[in-house]
């Protein structure tokens, strides 16, 4: 009888330690919590990095083209700033590839048809991101995927 007691008795124990462990767990899920939070700004933060690169290459080829795109370009780069993870949460030095610019036309209207279609995709894919955004985060990428497919459609890419 002893030992069926001592056994139980042994088990709540381990059981009331496993509960310990869980407040261990909730410091791992939140630290999970971040480190995604840290990876999903940066990679939408490229994104917007990438089209103002874009839109930068555009603007070299056809200067002409600098009133019409200067604050689609400014608009881009500010949704970099506003995306990009504050310095306390990222884990250490990030090494970010400079983003790829696809090539420019040489005739301007296919140049700002291109960067509709880089808008559309961007703004496309943050707002894919929104469903696995943190809520403050959400709010952020829907508004800023707003923004670029009202870029998009400035540019004369929607229907």
């Amino acid at each position: 009888m002893l030992a069926v007691t001592g056994a139980a008795a042994a088990g709540l124990l381990a059981g009331c330690s496993g509960a310990g462990g869980g407040q261990g767990s909730a410091a791992e899920a939140r630290e999970t919590a971040k480190r995604a939070e840290a990876a999903l700004r940066e990679r939408t933060s490229a994104a917007s990095r990438a089209l103002v690169a874009q839109y930068d290459a555009v603007l070299a080829m056809h200067p002409s083209l600098r009133d019409r795109l200067a604050p689609l370009r400014d608009q881009s780069a500010q949704h970099d700033r506003a995306l990009a993870a504050p310095p306390a949460a990222t884990p250490g030095p990030t090494a970010t590839r400079p983003p790829s610019v696809s090539s420019v036309p040489a005739d301007a209207d296919d140049a700002v048809k291109q960067l509709a279609d880089a808008e559309r995709r961007t703004s496309d894919a943050q707002l894919a991101a929104v469903a696995t955004a943190p809520p403050e985060l959400a709010r952020l990428l829907a508004s800023v995927a707003a923004s670029g497919a009202g870029h998009a459609y400035l540019l004369g890419g929607g229907a």
